[in-house]
């Protein structure tokens, strides 16, 4: 059983791809490429951000094209939203005595302006923001807080939290309701895969309850 829980930001609990896209296509435009549309940054997007840049705008400095993001971001008109379900699952953790932190790619500063506006930070025995590879954290963030690796998972909507999982040596949850198409998880072979995180809380419930779950089908 799960006693520890460590959760992506973006795409795992808030929904964040809005304003990241009119802020990735600002950049862009800066410098003369193509705007992409939803499902092209979708396919195209990964972490960590700076392997996508390199590929998109080679030769700009990240220093420079993380400034024009975060200036471009800020000025975004789609708001940032709660995903359905998150609010709950925070909750459950509380309810039942599971201890929760976040380890995020997403600007620090942008981080914790959502983090006091949804009224969040309670929840979080800590938070880890800013975090350009989350693979380098991983260890440290367990052996800081003493999380025992197999009552410990990372629940994530990307590859990159898939695979920061596997190198930390906890399990790999994938959410679908973020930033990676399913098949794109998939690929990756998390441990569980769920549509939403109302989905993991009756997931958990039944193992708790003694109801052996049949865990999700994971995409072809």
């Amino acid at each position: 059983m799960f006693r520890n829980f460590i959760f992506d930001w973006s795409g795992t609990l808030v929904d964040d791809l809005g304003p990241v896209l009119e802020a990735t296509n600002a950049v862009l435009g800066r410098y003369g490429r193509a705007p992409l549309d939803r499902e092209g940054f979708r396919r195209n997007f990964r972490l960590p951000y700076r392997e996508f840049y390199a590929e998109m705008l080679p030769g700009v400095a990240l220093a420079e094209l993380e400034g024009h993001f975060r200036r471009a971001f800020a000025a975004a008109t789609t708001p940032v939203t709660v995903l359905p379900h998150a609010r709950e699952k925070l909750e459950w953790c509380a309810a039942s005595g599971r201890r929760a932190f976040v380890l995020t790619s997403m600007d620090a500063a942008a981080f914790e302006l959502q983090l006091d506006a949804f009224g969040w930070r309670h929840h979080f025995e800590a938070t880890y923001a800013g975090v350009l590879d989350k693979r380098e954290l991983i260890h440290w963030i367990l052996a800081t807080h003493r999380l025992a690796p197999q009552e410990t998972a990372f629940i994530g909507d990307m590859t990159h939290d898939m695979e920061t999982a596997r190198h930390g040596g906890i399990a790999a949850i994938a959410v679908l309701t973020g930033y990676n198409h399913a098949e794109v998880l998939a690929a990756v072979h998390p441990d569980l895969t769920v549509a939403d995180l109302g989905e993991l809380v009756e997931w958990f419930d039944k193992q708790r309850a003694g109801i052996p779950p049949q865990a999700p089908p994971r995409v072809p």
